[in-house]
């Protein structure tokens, strides 16, 4: 038993280190909401769209992760697309909050087959604090070190840049996350300095043959941290229906998604599945995750919510502004 105590503890300790490097991407992309990825998503759709999210990991065990978020995107005129992206993050006693303001150009390659090509890029602040407000003297440590007289913080400034490649119902999308070295503090002691990690994110959307109001949506994503090499793969999929024709702006969707190590892809992180609705411009969906490691067994899963608001639509003429989403 205390065994997997301090596994979990250093799990929940290497989750906290990683943190800095890029705040972890769960499934809030699939919530409609591809601008969680990439810049280059800002103003793709021909309204004003907003999402906040709400994210419980690891319900049950104290002092797991626990993250909120709101992105807000929309379209300037026919080609420019701009968009903002707020979160706090809070992991055992690390703090973490940041903005992002991203900008989006798009272009069409060809009217007619409707093909798209679209440039993103973000500028980032991100606030990194260690939060001693719990530190107690216990067993192990019976004296807190007296040098350690206020909460320690450390701000970062990056950038994130991307393409985007859409033909009909399929889209490519490349992202570079914190493309600039981080300036390390002496006080923090051994951290990384290489930040960038790439991202991948692709598929398909493909019309029902039998029932034009519905579409499957199978999708793939990856990412890639430069420091140490590792590397995750999302395997997702997904059913909508929309309220009459595929063009109504009221729809529901069900889908499921699969995480592993891509030097372990017979055993998932997780896996989970995912509901969502869109009623009269008003978006809810909500996801569940199952942890399938030693920790399954002390907690009840990953949940997140999401929220959202469409207004504003067609503030552009541009055939462009099509997504993925009919």
């Amino acid at each position: 038993m205390k065994k997997i105590i301090s596994f979990t503890l250093f799990l929940v300790m290497t989750y906290g280190y990683a943190q800095e490097l890029n705040l972890p991407v769960f499934t809030q992309y699939l919530a409609d909401n591809d601008f969680v990825i990439s810049p280059t998503y800002a103003g793709i759709g021909d309204n004003f769209r907003i999402r906040a999210n709400g994210l419980t990991q690891w319900v049950g065990i104290k002092g797991a992760p626990d993250n909120q978020s709101l992105y807000a995107d929309f379209r300037i005129s026919d080609r420019t697309g701009v968009g903002v992206s707020l979160y706090n993050d809070k992991n055992g006693n690390t703090r973490q909050k940041g903005v992002k303001f991203s900008f989006a150009h798009h272009l069409t390659l060809d009217y007619y087959s409707k093909q798209y090509l679209s440039f993103g890029v973000s500028y980032n602040i991100n606030s990194f604090r260690i939060d001693i407000e719990n530190f107690q003297p216990n067993y192990e440590t019976p004296v807190i070190d007296p040098y350690v007289t206020d909460d320690r913080a450390t701000n970062n400034n990056n950038f994130d840049a991307g393409v985007l490649y859409r033909n009909k119902g399929y889209y490519f999308s490349f992202n570079a996350n914190n493309i600039l070295k981080k300036d390390i503090d002496d006080f923090i002691g051994i951290e990384p300095r290489l930040l960038l990690n790439y991202q991948i994110y692709t598929g398909i959307v493909i019309p029902s043959k039998n029932d034009n109001s519905v579409e499957f949506e199978p999708s793939v994503y990856y990412q890639m941290f430069s420091s140490d090499k590792r590397s995750s793969t999302d395997v997702n999929f997904k059913y909508r229906k929309y309220n009459g024709r595929s063009d109504s702006g009221d729809y529901y969707w069900a889908g499921i998604s699969y995480r592993f190590l891509n030097d372990q892809l017979f055993k998932p992180l997780n896996i989970g599945p995912m509901v969502g609705i869109m009623k009269s411009k008003f978006y809810f969906a909500y996801s569940y995750q199952v942890t399938t490691n030693a920790m399954a067994g002390y907690n009840s899963g990953t949940h997140m919510v999401t929220i959202g608001l469409d207004f504003l639509q067609g503030i552009s003429n541009c055939p462009c502004t099509q997504s993925p989403i009919h």
